[in-house]
């Protein structure tokens, strides 16, 4: 019994609990925001959404996975880099058989599987995925990452699930792991020159990608964010979003209260637009709020990676950190209409049970780094030797 009881409080001694409340009460306010959302779909009955339940139910699963994984070691982790890059890849190449289907929103995305129990989006976990096999790809090969090789090999890593998920029609999610690999690469020492360089390709490439890859759609997406009123019914759901912020003042109209929220007057407000629904009931302030919890997350994430003792573990956590970060902002400028609609989730807010539960996973890797620390783990998940390069450069 004693033993059982010194195993408890080394459990919780060893747990980072200031992250995990964090996420909770970030999560506890968007749970509040998607039941808004969509609470004109129970309105009569009461009770919970759809959505609201589902995202409860991936919080909760989510927890539980997190601290599972806190327990293990990020050696173990990264030495099975072959595996989860594996999974990753048959995942997404199911997305794109029979067994993929396009959400209404999104008609010309095949981002869910069909699990015939519920629908998976696997760009969510490959997020995460990634994260692992590209911070023990940078940690193997960091003593040499500014070798042009080295280099070469790290972007053809990061071009693979980029690609993947680019052919499923899922752009929102292809410039996330843009962002995701650019700030784990940055973080990881690679030289100035090559960050500039990066750079001025990438702003020489934009009349290039403006007018040979570009449909007219898409070009419609940028053009409202200076001129809305050239395509009000491209610009209708930033349009009406930034009415709902407007609407909402410094204190907000109210939980349950909002005129454009409880109208469905923006579309897809508990999932995309779901910062409309927090700015409008909750005010400013309230979107100040959730912006400053996001971010503490992410400090605290990154807090952990400094930490480490393990190279890889640091790199994992700026990934998770980097994954939330540029989530997060590119959500915010779309709802603010400066940026384009390009389906991206806001990390804790955003309803969708795929993107909450892998969410949570992420935040057990960091977790695990900070348990690292302490070193609480039972023997059976900690690996004490050090982890070989499966690159050669």
């Amino acid at each position: 019994m004693k033993k059982i009881k010194n195993y408890i409080v080394h459990f919780i001694k060893g747990t980072d609990n200031l992250l995990l409340f964090l996420a909770l009460l970030t999560s506890t306010f968007g749970i509040l925001a998607v039941y808004s959302a969509t609470h004109y779909t129970v309105a009569e009955s009461g009770g919970l959404s759809r959505d609201a339940r589902t995202m409860i139910i991936a919080v909760i699963l989510g927890l539980v996975m997190a601290l599972v994984i806190s327990l293990i070691d990020h050696d173990i982790i990264c030495k099975l880099w072959f595996v989860w890059a594996i999974i990753g890849i048959v995942f997404m190449l199911l997305v794109m058989s029979p067994l993929g289907v396009a959400p209404p929103s999104r008609p010309d995305s095949k981002v869910w599987l069909d699990l015939k129990i519920f629908y998976f989006q696997p760009s969510e976990l490959v997020k995460i995925i990634f994260i692992v096999t590209f911070a023990a790809h940078i940690n193997a090969v960091k003593p040499h990452l500014n070798k042009v090789k080295t280099l070469i090999l790290l972007i053809a890593h990061a071009l693979i699930p980029i690609l993947l998920v680019m052919k499923s029609g899922d752009d929102g999610s292809a410039l996330v792991f843009m962002g995701i690999a650019a700030i784990m690469l940055f973080i990881s020492g690679l030289n100035w020159t090559y960050i500039i360089g990066s750079i001025t390709l990438l702003l020489a490439a934009i009349p290039l990608v403006w007018f040979k890859f570009f449909d007219a759609y898409q070009k419609q997406r940028f053009i409202v964010i200076f001129k809305p009123e050239d395509y009000p019914d491209t610009a209708y759901q930033q349009n009406m979003g930034l009415s709902a912020i407007g609407q909402g003042g410094f204190l907000g109209t109210g939980f349950l209260k909002g005129p454009y929220t409880q109208a469905r007057a923006v579309p897809e407000s508990q999932n995309d637009f779901i910062f409309t629904v927090v700015a409008e009931e909750f005010g400013t302030l309230g979107g100040i709020i959730a912006i400053l919890l996001i971010c503490a997350i992410i400090i605290r994430v990154i807090m952990n990676g400094k930490k480490a003792s393990h190279g890889a573990s640091r790199i994992m956590c700026y990934g998770i950190g980097a994954m939330i970060a540029t989530q997060s902002f590119v959500n915010i400028a779309m709802c603010l209409r400066l940026g384009p609609v390009i389906g991206i989730t806001l990390p804790f807010f955003s309803a969708g049970g795929s993107s909450s539960l892998c969410l949570y996973i992420g935040l057990g890797l960091a977790l695990s780094a900070y348990r690292t620390t302490f070193d609480q783990r039972p023997k059976q998940f900690r690996l004490n030797t050090t982890m070989t390069s499966p690159y050669k450069s």
